[in-house]
């Protein structure tokens, strides 16, 4: 007679490697261009991306011959815009961007662009992007944007608290198994 043994189980979370999010633009910052993007700057361009099932190509180094992934979010909040993608790691290209990423050497985005509506401010002696057309979005070595950064990495390994409760669960099984076996 077999029997069965309900045990609650969940993975919160697990994604395949290449995932990462950052800001791929950053308001009200001067950049090293004296240009500075204004709240709302991309809401039209996005919405056009978006009718059009689209969204910009993520790019390396702004090389329009080198796409290196996909965008899978993108949007504006109150700090800039977002931006989830994940690199193509059967590239060689997305393997190398990749591990550049992990250790910390490539950090930054910056978005290729143009410009619809600006207005020049003499106070800050910069250009305010009003509205722009997002044309792509790259993994760069050097943003034009300071604050134009990837914040999070995301790979899956098997960490030492994973390793634990494999084992947790592994001898309760076997715990429970001698159990239901010598009823």
């Amino acid at each position: 007679m077999t029997k069965h043994l309900s045990i609650p189980f969940s993975i919160k979370s697990h994604q395949d490697d290449g995932f990462f999010c950052g800001y791929a633009s950053v308001f009200d910052v001067t950049d090293h261009h004296q240009e500075i993007v204004g709240r709302q700057a991309f809401q039209q361009s996005l919405h056009k991306w978006r009718a059009k099932g689209r969204l910009p190509k993520m790019l390396w180094q702004h090389d329009q011959r080198k796409p290196i992934g996909v965008w899978d979010e993108i949007y504006e909040d109150a700090h800039g815009l977002f931006v989830k993608g994940r690199l193509l790691l059967d590239l060689e290209a997305g393997r190398e961007a990749y591990a550049l990423m992990k250790a910390g050497v490539i950090d930054s985005l910056s978005i290729g662009f143009r410009s619809i509506r600006a207005l020049k401010d003499p106070k800050k002696n910069a250009r305010i992007l009003e509205e722009v057309d997002l044309l792509e979005i790259s993994l760069v070595t050097f943003a034009a944007n300071p604050d134009a950064k990837i914040t999070a990495v995301k790979e899956f390994a098997v960490s030492d608290d994973i390793v634990r409760q494999i084992k947790e669960l592994s001898e309760m099984l076997k715990s429970r198994r001698l159990t239901q076996e010598r009823k």
